[in-house]
């Protein structure tokens, strides 16, 4: 048995995991009936691929004569560096980049039985044919050449990986906003209500007007953006305009629902305080319409915080992962999924 060099073992790395993302690539793109630069990263390339390989040609070296043992050991290595990499990826981004959790025999949906049966034919596979043609080619090239091109691709993806996990970071971020806004205004919308009972019948219509314009406003700008991007999918292009312009409707969306609630806050601080209340009661009440108004504030800073490279950003991971799902954020993750969709 050969011994490799560190860079031959970076090599074997980088080419297994370039030939992950090819298969990964084809399968998802023709499921999707598009093109699908599937993966972390932006390039070529998908590391639990790579660290796959690695993982079963190391765990194999004793045993490269017998198939059992290739098939049992090399499914044992791959399952567990898939187990702890889909555990760390979700505890670091709240985000789940693959899921077995629709397949039978699964362990918390970071592994399955048909997955490591899967990973223990590819281990045969990869030790007995796939890697003896590229483990010729590789010792076949002088060190100081395979030294020079692992230094090269290894400085590439180091770049790849910062950018993509920067990305990743930003949809767990913006993920965290979303979900947290809408608890928010669901609280607000409580504490208003449970406010405005306290107040005069002319109060309550004028408030049920309020939402009946919020309403209004609100569909006709989901009308006027279906509209708009009819006509923008019988062009077949702009798709990067178009998903731009979802984002501003979502926005806007918000924007309305948030200037509600502060025109609803601040019609409730002008009226007079009710004679049943007493003087306590009624400076609690204003201030926690006050505190109402600073939270709405809030809101609106945090909205306008989330700008459209951060969403682009998004949507470029969401495209290499169709299949992400989140436990944590599973609302807000699927309204982000949903706006790809919009505009296929």
């Amino acid at each position: 048995m050969h011994i490799y060099h560190l860079t031959q073992w970076l090599m074997f790395f980088f080419i297994y995991s370039f030939i992950g993302w090819v298969w990964e690539s084809c399968y998802v793109s023709v499921r999707k009936h598009r093109w699908v630069n599937r993966g972390f990263l932006h390039g070529p390339m998908l590391p639990i691929y790579g660290s796959g390989a690695l993982a079963i040609l190391i765990s194999t070296i004793g045993f490269r004569d017998d198939l059992r043992f290739i098939f049992f050991f090399g499914m044992i290595a791959a399952t567990a560096l898939e187990y702890i990499t889909g555990v760390v990826m979700e505890r670091l981004f709240h985000v789940r980049y693959w899921d077995y959790s629709n397949q039978k025999l699964n362990l918390n949906g970071y592994i399955c039985v048909s997955s490591s049966i899967c990973w223990g034919v590819f281990s045969i596979l990869l030790v007995r044919v796939i890697h003896v043609p590229i483990e010729e080619a590789v010792l076949d090239i002088p060190l100081v050449i395979t030294d020079a091109v692992a230094l090269v691709l290894t400085a590439a993806a180091s770049v790849d990986l910062t950018q993509s996990f920067n990305e990743a970071m930003d949809l767990k971020h913006v993920l965290m906003q979303l979900e947290a806004s809408k608890e928010q205004i669901k609280k607000m919308q409580e504490k208003l209500k449970a406010v405005s009972e306290e107040m005069l019948t002319d109060y309550r219509q004028r408030s049920e007007e309020l939402r009946r314009d919020y309403r209004r406003r609100s569909d006709k700008l989901i009308e006027d953006y279906r509209l708009h991007a009819a006509e923008l999918a019988e062009k077949n292009r702009f798709r990067k305009k178009a998903y731009l312009e979802w984002i501003d409707l979502k926005r806007e969306q918000k924007r309305l629902q948030l200037e509600e609630l502060r025109e609803h806050a601040e019609s409730l601080m002008k009226e007079k305080i009710p004679s049943r209340m007493d003087a306590l009661t009624g400076k609690e009440w204003r201030d926690e319409l006050a505190a109402l108004k600073k939270n709405i504030a809030g809101e609106f800073s945090r909205m306008s915080s989330r700008t459209d490279k951060s969403y682009l950003h998004i949507a470029s991971q969401l495209r290499r992962n169709p299949t992400a799902a989140s436990k944590k954020f599973t609302k807000a993750l699927e309204e982000l999924k949903s706006s790809l969709d919009n505009i296929k």
